[in-house]
C-alpha cells in the first residue's frame, strides 16, 4: 500500500489543521509554515526574522518563562497559548513545543499548533463515540469498505453471541447463519454503492426465536471519501410479537367486518352457508364447512335440541385451500353428516360450547367411528379441528366446523373467540333466512292462491299468461292478471299491479280482483268498472294512513264484432301485435287516454274502442317486465315491442302454441337482464283475438210497430233450424217474444235483435230506454209483468248491459 501523498485524500491533520513554527535559541522565527499563515493569518514573509513574543499575549511574561524552564529541564512543553492574528484579535491555539539542536549543537525550537476549538470539537466527537459505543443498549458496528468488521460495542456482541475481539477484521459470514449473512451482505453492498441508508430491516434471530430491527448508512468524509459501512441491531422482539398481535387483531376485525358486509344482504340460507364457509379459508383455516339442523336447512321450525340426537346435519356450505378426491370425501355440498350423541359434534351441539381437536384420536371422534370423513381429514394432514355452534336466540342451529392442515399453527383462545363471533353473528344471519324461506313460502302461497287456477278460453279468443315473483323476499307484490267470460260470448281481460309489497299487498290485490270479477259480471262498461273500483277504495286498505294506489287497465273483446273497449288506470299502456301489408309482424303500444291510478281520485278514466284485425294478439302487462334502473319507462317498452316483432309469434300467430312461445321469449328476456330474478313482481297475459265462426251470429233491427214481435219470432225460429237447435225454438221464441214486446211497450224506438251460438245460446234485446226492466211479482188479473220472471226462470242466466245508445237485456240457454 503506498504511504506517498494521495491527491484528494483526507485526514484527520486536515480537519486540525495542524501549524509549524521554527525558532532559534532566541526566539526568533525561521519557518512559518502556511498551515500557520492560515490559522494566524500572517504570511511568511511577514514574521519570519522576527521574535515570536511579539506575536505572544503577554509579550516575555511568566508564561514564556516558564515555557523556557520546561524546555531547559524537560525538552518539550505542551499547552495553551494566544496568538495575536494579523486581523488584530488573539487565536487560542494548543501547541507541542520541542527542544532541538543542529548539527553545530544550537538549541533550535520546533512548535506544533492546532487551534483549541478544533481541537476540543475532536476530542468531543471521538468522546461522544465512545460513550455510544460503551454505553449504548444498541447493538453498534462500524465495516470498512471490504464490510468487515472494524469496531463493535458490547452490546452487539452480546446479540451475536460472539466477543467484540472476535468480530475484529471479520465479515457478517464470518459471524452469522449463512440465511442471514446473505441477506445483510447483500444489504451492505448496496449501501456502500449508493448511499442510501436502509432503516429497520428486521430479520429472524439467528438462534431460536426473536426477531432484530437493522440499519445500514454509509460512512463518508467531507470531501466525499466512502470509509465503509455503520450499522445499528436492535432487538424488536417485543415489538415485533406485539405488531403481530396488532395485525392479528386487525385481521381479526377485517374477518368479521367482511363476513358480516358478505352476510347483511343474503336471505337464502345455502347462499350464507357458503358465503360463510369461503370467508374462512385461507384466513382463518385450510377447510371449513357449516352444517345445518334439518329446520334451519329447509326452512322448518327448530325442534328442540333433545330432539337432534341420531337425526344428520345437512352440509351445505364448504371451502378447502386445495382440490381433489380427498377434499371430495370431506367436504361436498348437500351430503348428510351422521354423528353420535357422545360424539365430537354431538357434544357441541349439546352444549353449545365449542370445541377443538387437536389429536387424531379426537379427530376420529368427531362423528362415528370409521366415518369416511374424518380419515379423509388425517389423509390431508388435519392436526386441528374446531367445531363451534351455529345459534340465534338460543337456539342451535348447527356446527361451524374449521380445520388446520400441516404448516400451520393450531387452534388458540384468539381464534376461538373469533370463532364464536362469527358463528354468532351468522347465526342470526342463517335463522333470520331460515324465517324468511318460511314466510316467502307462505307468502307466495297466499299470492298464488289469489291468481286465477284455471284461465278460461272463451270461443274466439286464445291465451298465454305468465307471472314470476320478484326478488323481494317475503315482500310479495300485488300484480294480478284474470280473464273473466262475460254475456254473449264476450271476455274481460284484467292486468292489474298495487303499490308496495307485503302480505298486505297480496291481500289488497285478492280483494281488488274479486271486485273486479264482481263487476264485469254486471256488463259495465270498461271506464264505469273502473270509476266504481276507484269509488271503493277506501274500503280496500285496512287504515286511512295506508291508501290504496293500484295501477289496471281492464279490455273487453268481442268475438262476434272483433271489437274492443279498453280503459286504464295510470298503467302501463298495452300492446296490440298485427301483421303489416308486407306479410310481417309488429307491435305497437296502444295510445289511449292514461287515468289516475287507483285511489288518486279527480282524474275521470276514459273509454278507447278500437277493431280489432282478426289472428292480432293483445299484450298487457305489469310495470315489472319493462322497468329497468337508469332506463326511462319508454325504452322499456320499445324493447319489448321490439322483442315480440322478431319473437316467434311472427311465424304463425294463429296457433295455441306460439303464444306459449312469445311469452316463454319475453320471460327469456326478462331473465338474462335481471339475473333470473327481477326487482319487482311481473305478470303478462297474451289473447290471440279472433273472430266467432262461420255463421254463428245473427242480428236484426225492428221498428217499435206492433208487427215488430211477429217478425222477430220469425227470424229466430228460422235462424234455429238453421242451426240445427229445433229444441231451443219454443223457448227461445217465446223469450224472445216477452222481451220484444217490453221493448214495443216502453222504449218506442228500434229495436234490435241479436243471437249468437257458441258453448251456449245468447240472445240480446236492445233498445233505447236506458232503463233496465225490473222483475215484479205479477197479479193473477195482471194481463203483463210476468216477462221478466219467464226470462229468470227459463234461462240458465240473463243479465242486463247499458251501451251508448241504451240497454241490452240478454239471456243464455244451455244447448241440448
Amino acid at each position: 500500500m503506498s504511504t506517498g501523498p494521495s491527491e484528494g485524500v483526507a485526514s484527520i491533520l486536515d480537519t486540525l489543521r495542524v501549524g509549524i513554527v521554527m525558532l532559534d535559541g532566541n526566539g526568533k522565527i525561521l519557518l512559518w509554515n502556511p498551515i500557520t499563515e492560515e490559522i494566524l493569518g500572517w504570511r511568511s514573509e511577514q514574521v519570519v526574522g522576527r521574535r515570536i513574543q511579539d506575536f505572544l499575549e503577554d509579550g516575555y511574561g511568566e508564561g514564556e518563562r516558564l515555557r523556557d524552564q520546561a524546555l531547559r529541564e524537560e525538552g518539550r512543553w505542551r499547552g495553551t497559548m494566544r496568538i495575536l492574528h494579523s486581523a488584530g484579535h488573539r487565536v487560542a491555539v494548543e501547541g507541542r513545543v520541542t527542544l532541538l539542536h543542529d548539527r553545530q549543537n544550537r538549541p533550535v525550537i520546533l512548535a506544533n499548533i492546532v487551534e483549541t476549538s478544533r481541537i476540543r470539537a475532536v476530542e468531543h466527537d471521538l468522546a461522544a463515540l465512545d460513550a455510544l459505543f460503551a454505553s449504548s443498549p444498541l447493538g453498534i458496528a462500524l465495516f470498512d469498505t471490504d464490510r468487515r468488521y472494524v469496531r463493535v460495542n458490547e452490546a452487539l456482541a452480546r446479540l451475536n453471541q460472539v466477543s467484540a475481539e472476535e468480530h475484529i477484521g471479520r465479515t457478517v459470514h464470518d459471524i452469522l447463519p449463512s440465511w442471514m449473512a446473505d441477506e445483510v451482505s447483500a444489504v451492505q453492498s448496496s449501501v456502500l454503492e449508493t448511499g442510501e441508508p436502509v432503516v429497520d430491516i428486521v430479520l429472524r434471530a439467528p438462534e431460536g426465536p426473536g426477531s432484530r430491527s437493522v440499519s445500514y448508512s454509509r460512512l463518508t468524509t467531507d470531501d466525499g471519501e466512502v470509509l465503509g459501512v455503520s450499522g445499528v441491531f436492535m432487538d424488536v422482539t417485543e415489538r415485533h410479537e406485539a405488531l403481530e398481535k396488532i395485525e392479528a387483531a386487525r385481521e381479526r376485525l377485517a374477518l368479521l367486518d367482511d363476513v358480516g358486509v358478505g352476510l347483511v344482504d343474503r336471505f337464502d340460507v345455502t347462499a350464507i352457508s357458503q358465503a360463510l364457509a369461503s370467508s374462512l379459508v385461507p384466513r382463518l383455516a385450510d377447510y371449513s364447512s357449516v352444517m345445518l339442523i334439518s329446520a334451519a336447512a329447509h326452512g322448518g321450525d327448530l325442534p328442540d335440541i333433545e330432539l337432534l340426537t341420531g337425526k344428520p346435519l345437512f352440509q351445505l356450505g364448504v371451502a378447502a385451500r386445495d382440490e381433489g378426491p380427498t377434499v371430495n370425501r370431506m367436504l361436498r355440498v348437500g351430503q348428510d353428516v351422521p354423528f353420535l350423541a357422545d360424539s365430537f359434534f354431538g357434544r357441541t351441539l349439546a352444549s353449545g360450547v365449542p370445541h377443538v381437536a387437536s389429536s387424531p384420536r379426537e379427530l376420529l371422534a368427531a362423528t362415528y367411528p370409521g366415518d369416511p370423513k374424518m380419515q379423509a381429514a388425517l389423509d390431508l394432514n388435519v392436526h386441528s379441528l374446531m367445531a363451534v355452534p351455529l345459534r340465534a336466540r338460543g337456539v342451535v342451529l348447527g356446527l361451524l366446523v374449521v380445520s388446520r392442515a400441516e404448516g400451520r399453527e393450531p387452534f388458540g383462545r384468539d381464534d376461538i373467540a373469533l370463532a364464536m363471533e362469527l358463528a354468532d353473528r351468522a347465526g342470526v344471519s342463517l335463522d333470520n333466512a331460515r324465517l324468511y324461506a318460511r314466510e316467502r313460502a307462505g307468502a307466495l302461497m297466499l299470492q298464488r292462491s289469489l291468481l286465477p287456477q284455471k284461465v278460461p278460453e272463451p270461443p274466439g279468443v286464445t291465451v298465454a299468461y305468465r307471472y314470476v315473483p320478484g326478488s323481494s323476499g317475503t315482500e310479495v307484490g300485488g300484480d294480478w292478471f284474470d280473464v273473466i267470460p262475460l254475456a254473449g260470448g264476450r271476455v274481460a281481460f284484467v292486468v292489474g299491479d298495487v303499490m308496495g309489497h307485503g302480505l298486505h299487498a297480496a291481500v289488497t290485490m285478492g280483494r281488488l280482483r274479486t271486485a273486479v270479477r264482481t263487476l264485469a259480471g254486471l256488463d259495465l262498461s270498461p271506464d264505469e268498472l273502473l270509476r266504481r273500483i276507484n269509488d271503493l277504495a277506501d274500503d280496500f286498505v285496512q287504515s286511512s294512513d295506508d291508501p290504496l294506489i293500484a295501477t289496471c287497465v281492464y279490455a273487453v273483446y268481442d268475438p262476434s264484432t272483433r271489437r274492443c273497449s279498453i280503459a286504464k288506470a295510470g298503467h302501463p299502456p298495452p300492446l296490440l301485435l298485427t301483421e303489416t301489408p308486407e306479410g310481417s309482424w309488429e307491435a305497437q303500444a296502444i295510445e289511449l287516454p292514461s287515468g289516475a291510478p287507483l285511489g288518486v281520485g279527480g282524474v275521470p278514466f276514459e273509454p278507447w274502442e278500437l277493431e280489432i284485425v282478426e289472428g292480432s294478439v293483445l299484450i298487457l302487462y305489469t310495470d315489472g317486465l319493462i322497468e329497468a334502473r337508469g332506463e326511462d319507462i319508454t325504452q322499456g317498452i320499445e324493447r319489448l315491442c321490439e322483442l315480440l316483432s322478431g319473437g316467434p309469434v311472427h311465424r304463425d300467430p294463429y296457433t295455441p302454441a306460439t303464444i306459449e312461445d312469445a311469452c316463454d321469449s319475453v320471460i327469456d328476456d326478462l331473465d338474462s337482464r335481471t339475473a333470473s330474478q327481477p326487482d319487482d313482481d311481473v305478470a303478462l297475459l297474451m289473447a290471440k283475438l279472433g273472430g266467432l265462426p262461420q255463421g254463428s251470429a245473427a242480428s236484426w233491427t225492428f221498428p217499435a210497430e206492433s208487427y215488430a214481435v211477429r217478425r222477430a219470432r220469425e227470424v229466430v225460429r228460422r235462424t234455429l233450424r238453421e242451426w240445427g237447435l229445433d229444441a231451443l225454438e219454443d223457448t227461445t221464441v217465446l223469450l224472445v217474444s216477452e222481451l220484444v214486446t217490453n221493448s214495443m211497450r216502453y222504449a218506442h224506438g228500434p229495436i234490435g235483435v241479436r243471437m249468437v251460438r257458441g258453448g251456449s245460446l245468447l240472445v240480446e234485446v236492445s233498445d233505447p230506454l236506458p232503463d233496465p226492466p225490473r222483475e215484479r211479482s205479477a197479479l193473477p188479473d195482471d194481463e203483463g209483468g210476468r216477462g221478466i220472471r219467464l226470462v229468470a226462470r227459463e234461462a240458465r242466466r240473463w243479465g242486463t248491459r247499458h251501451g251508448p245508445m241504451g240497454k241490452t237485456v240478454w239471456f243464455e240457454l244451455a244447448l241440448a
